[in-house]
């Protein structure tokens, strides 16, 4: 096995031993054991939410066991407030105030013009039913039927369509000396806020505490169950970041805990909880400084995952009114608004809610990178280029000193045979004549696993970037590539769109079989590449490196265009890169030629004089 064998199977294994290390000092916090029961901080009383479906299960501040059951109905003939700015379409049921008809208007479900707007929310009635609720969990001097519900008809008091300058404001009075108000407002992107409160105009005090619920009936259809990404709950708790899979709430309703088929999270100061998929987010978002208690719960005999914030219990006097307000985030995964909510809204951590994954301190300056790129350029394929470029140059100083090295490997490639084949069987003389070589010649045969092991976690972070960031989504480049997220859509098999027949669906068997020109080019880069580095002695390693880059071909070809893109970029800049620091140092790759040959020492051959006449 030559140097450069060893180098790659030595940046592999050391490229392991770091993940390997990374999880040894870094570990992933281990689930704190909440108590269920234990109240809010600061909080005299303590409710919980009821579930969304039926049967709904809460507790009683007053006797702390009691039950009370809701069922909600889809009541298509409700009536609405229509709900229309420059990012949302939508509607709102005024039985029980529940915003559960929401679209994302720049956003489509495919990269076909006349293509559905995404969905996001959906009422109770239809396919996949995904909505937000508000209300008060009684408290001592309250009953269930005291407090608005999930089907409490509400009234309007102010305005008829929500627009970021307009908004509504409902009304309920339960007939008992309590007046109930929610005024909603929301901005111009996908921000709603939700001040809720209530009036005690009767004699006696009451206790009731806030809440507010996300509800999901079933996971989503286009769930995508991939390792790289994470879909279902997530919370951020006092700086903490949770992170939920759908799974793990009904094992935790299957299997409770300490007697609660919950999960339960305390938070004194700042936090979020909610739904995450792959490029849309609904979160609730309490007040700055309110304490309250997120809950993660899983009905099992409606299929209904919710998450909750239950606020601090209030006390209302006669004559007093008591209010609370919390944030729903409900839209798109869109790198600078969320970061808009974070630093200037003061959402703690709210870029976070993108799934930036082990290797963060990387992935979130190369999107930035990336993202700045876009800015400038206008166009993000040609921004991955740029992004190759200029990450080629900062591991440049790198990358020069490991091609040297192996330029001048390659000039002791005849002394190290005669080394081997003096030493025979005899490894430790063998080792010892190699490593007095080394010395003897300045060089470090390890230096070439440098570029090698910067490579993998940045090609690593990539990969993470262009998967789950909503950037890259029908994002075009070129021609037939329309989206950068989605595999390269042309096929050997149609002559990549000469003749009139479609290519085989992305995913398809056929389309790994006859695949797209960039998946080709990738295979072609790669073998460009391999041709700067001689053939393994070993036969068995020999057939392997020449198969290799056609087998890379067909296992990428079904990978995201926009990374397929980056590694064609990466093939040839390093390429360029390796074959001008070689020419530097007085070697001519043959790259065309005899592969065993393909270093040759540049000789200067002197003319010959010319005879006297």
């Amino acid at each position: 096995m030559d140097d450069q064998n060893k180098n790659l199977i030595v940046a592999t294994a050391l490229s392991f031993l770091v993940i390997l290390v990374w999880f040894v000092v870094f570990p992933p916090p281990e689930p704190t054991s909440v108590d269920p029961s234990a109240p809010v901080p600061t909080a005299s009383d303590h409710q919980s939410a009821p579930l969304a479906g039926n049967p709904v299960v809460a507790d009683s501040a007053a006797t702390g066991t009691g039950q009370t059951t809701t069922e909600v109905d889809s009541a298509p003939d409700a009536p609405r407030l229509t709900i229309d700015t420059p990012s949302l379409q939508g509607t709102i049921s005024l039985k029980g105030g529940r915003i559960d008809d929401l679209f994302l208007k720049n956003y489509r479900e495919t990269i076909a013009a006349d293509a559905d707007i995404v969905r996001l929310l959906a009422p109770v009635g239809s396919a996949a039913p995904y909505y937000a609720l508000y209300g008060w969990a009684p408290g001592a001097g309250l009953t269930a039927e005291g407090v608005p519900g999930a089907n409490t008809l509400w009234q309007v008091e102010s305005g008829s369509t929500l627009t970021p300058a307009s908004p509504v404001t409902l009304v309920w009075d339960n007939g008992a000396g309590l007046i109930f108000r929610r005024e909603i407002s929301i901005d111009e992107d996908f921000m709603f806020s939700v001040r809720q409160s209530v009036e005690n105009t009767g004699t006696n005090p009451v206790s009731l505490a806030p809440y507010g619920i996300l509800a999901r009936h079933g996971q989503p259809h286009d769930l995508k169950n991939f390792f790289i990404l994470h879909e279902g709950l997530i919370g951020m708790a006092d700086g903490t970041l949770s992170e939920t899979d759908y799974d793990d709430v009904e094992e935790y309703a299957f299997n409770p805990r300490e007697g609660a088929p919950a999960e339960v999270t305390q938070v004194t100061e700042n936090g979020w909880t909610g739904f995450t998929d792959h490029y849309w987010m609904t979160t609730l978002i309490p007040a700055s400084g309110a304490p309250f208690k997120a809950v993660n719960k899983y009905d099992p005999q409606r299929g209904i995952y919710q998450t909750e914030t239950v606020q601090a219990t209030q006390t209302v006097a006669p004559g007093q009114i008591a209010s609370a307000e919390t944030r729903l985030f409900a839209g798109a995964k869109e790198w600078a608004t969320i970061r808009h909510y974070q630093n200037e809204e003061g959402v703690e951590r709210f870029l976070d809610s993108i799934d930036w994954g082990w290797f963060f301190f990387l992935t979130k300056p190369i999107f930035a990178a990336l993202h700045w790129l876009n800015a400038v350029i206008g166009n993000m394929g040609w921004s991955i280029i740029a992004l190759t470029l200029l990450i080629k140059a900062l591991v440049l100083p790198l990358a020069y000193k490991s091609y040297v090295s192996m330029a001048k490997m390659k000039e002791l490639q005849p002394q190290m045979e005669k080394i081997k084949e003096i030493a025979g069987d005899d490894r430790q003389k063998l080792q010892k004549e190699m490593m007095e070589l080394y010395k003897k010649e300045k060089v470090n045969p390890a230096s070439g696993c440098l570029p090698i092991l910067l490579q993998i976690p940045i090609f690593f972070s990539l990969y993470k970037v262009i998967f789950v960031t909503l950037e890259l989504r029908h994002a075009p480049w070129v021609g037939w590539i329309r989206d950068l997220s989605a595999p390269d859509p042309s096929s050997i098999l149609n002559l990549w769109g000469v003749f009139p027949w479609a290519s085989p669906e992305p995913g398809s068997i056929l389309a790994l079989i006859f695949i797209g020109i960039l998946p080709l080019g990738l295979g072609i880069s790669m073998w460009l590449q391999q041709k700067l580095n001689p053939s393994p002695t070993d036969p068995t390693q020999k057939m392997i490196f020449a198969w290799m880059p056609w087998v890379f071909m067909f296992m990428l070809g079904s990978f995201a265009s926009g990374l397929v893109l980056y590694w064609i970029a990466n093939n040839v800049i390093t390429f360029a890169q390796q074959y001008l620091i070689m020419r530097s140092q007085g070697y001519k790759p043959d790259v065309f030629g005899n592969i065993l040959s393909s270093f040759k020492r540049e000789k200067a051959v002197p003319e010959a004089p010319k005879k006297k006449k």
